[in-house]
């Protein structure tokens, strides 16, 4: 199992942060599949899930049972893990600049059109070859002047040769649910149903250029620019939601990552049989008819329904209730659908994200995902 350690440069004088990523299976094999946990590096389910993925790769990258390649990145912030404020873990935004961490990664899709589109052939295989490398190049050359940028750079570096993307992140409390483009929903279909998700987000565009779209959305925009050319299926990408940020135990890690692995399986990267695939326990639907439920009042926060059930139109899912009057405000949902994910907070503000519904009338537009 080659493990690499990838230095992260601070930008300030005597401090420095590294990224650890093991290597399983032939670095030239196919299918490639890159793995990475706690990009938000508050959300530690994926982080102890990684934990078993780990161990159990290379007992079978030991036993000669990969077919393909894994590349995995246990810890894919440790510029968010070091950050507390007061003794608490501030993983999900950069403190030096405010940014997202899984927000504005390079969109490189236009340059990458401009610069490889008239070079492609009639050989698909030689195309994906090109393609790969004028992606690598065109992301050497964007700017690094600041840590977070230079570990996005150095995420999208690692993982640009694979085939299939796994980014596992969690929700505050929620039931499992992935993101992903609906050119990849085939490909993921018996991930989903392996882990047993309870929503499927679909999205072209999200408008927040997270880090699975900034390694698909090339591939995507390059066929749709030079349909007459071969291309290979390039890179499917997908956000793996992996519950709530409370949910870390060792049962929990222990059947995702089991999953994960059928999922390889199914995949032809890991020899073995294939389990069966149970049902699906959702529809795939739009992002865009996620319907974001917004605190209409400040003051304490009840819920009426739990993350992970399905709720009709008009109905009540919360209630805010004023500490010093009494007065009680119901909040409802305009959709019919999923209540994937809700906050984990109890004492709200005005305008509060408090949970999102996973529904199928709606049409937003613009940013789509939440901040």
């Amino acid at each position: 199992m080659p493990t690499e350690t990838i230095a992260i440069p601070s930008g300030i004088p005597g401090t420095e942060y590294s990224l650890t990523v093991h290597r399983f299976g032939r670095r030239e094999a196919r299918p490639h599949v890159y793995i990475q946990a706690a990009l938000h590096a508050d959300e530690i389910p994926g982080m102890i899930c990684a934990q078993v993925l780990r161990r159990e790769l290379a007992a079978l990258d030991a036993a000669g049972a990969l077919q393909g390649q894994v590349t995995l990145v246990p810890v894919a912030n440790p510029i968010g893990l070091a950050q507390q404020v007061l003794g608490q873990p501030v993983g999900r935004f950069s403190l030096s600049d405010g940014s997202n961490f899984n927000r504005d990664f390079p969109d490189l899709a236009a340059l990458l059109v401009a610069r490889v589109g008239d070079r492609l052939t009639k050989d698909e295989a030689l195309n994906g070859r090109l393609v790969r490398e004028v992606f690598a190049e065109t992301l050497w050359q964007q700017a690094r002047s600041s840590a977070p940028q230079h570990l996005k750079a150095t995420l999208l570096q690692l993982a640009l040769e694979a085939d299939l993307v796994l980014d596992l992140h969690c929700d505050a409390d929620a039931a499992l649910h992935l993101y992903t483009q609906p050119r990849s929903l085939v490909a993921f279909t018996p991930l989903a149903a392996l882990l047993g998700a309870k929503a499927i987000l679909l999205a072209d565009v999200s408008g927040g250029d997270p880090f699975d779209e900034a390694l698909s959305r090339p591939w995507a925009e390059l066929a749709k620019a030079r349909p007459d050319r071969p291309l290979p299926a390039g890179c499917h990408a997908v956000t793996v939601e992996l519950r709530g940020q409370a949910d870390v135990c060792q049962d929990l890690a222990e059947a995702d990552a089991r999953a994960i692995l059928g999922f390889l399986r199914h995949a032809e990267v890991l020899d073995g049989e294939k389990p069966d695939l149970p049902p699906l326990l959702c529809r795939p639907t739009r992002l865009e008819a996620s319907e974001p439920i917004i605190a209409p009042a400040g003051g304490i926060l009840t819920y009426r329904r739990q993350a992970g059930e399905t709720v009709q139109a008009g109905e009540v899912l919360a209630d805010i209730i004023d500490p010093i009057t009494g007065a009680l405000t119901p909040v409802a949902t305009l959709s019919a659908g999923m209540f994937y994910a809700r906050s984990a907070e109890t004492f709200v503000t005005p305008g509060k994200r408090l949970g999102k519904v996973a529904g199928d009338s709606l049409r937003r537009s613009g940013r789509l995902l939440s901040p």
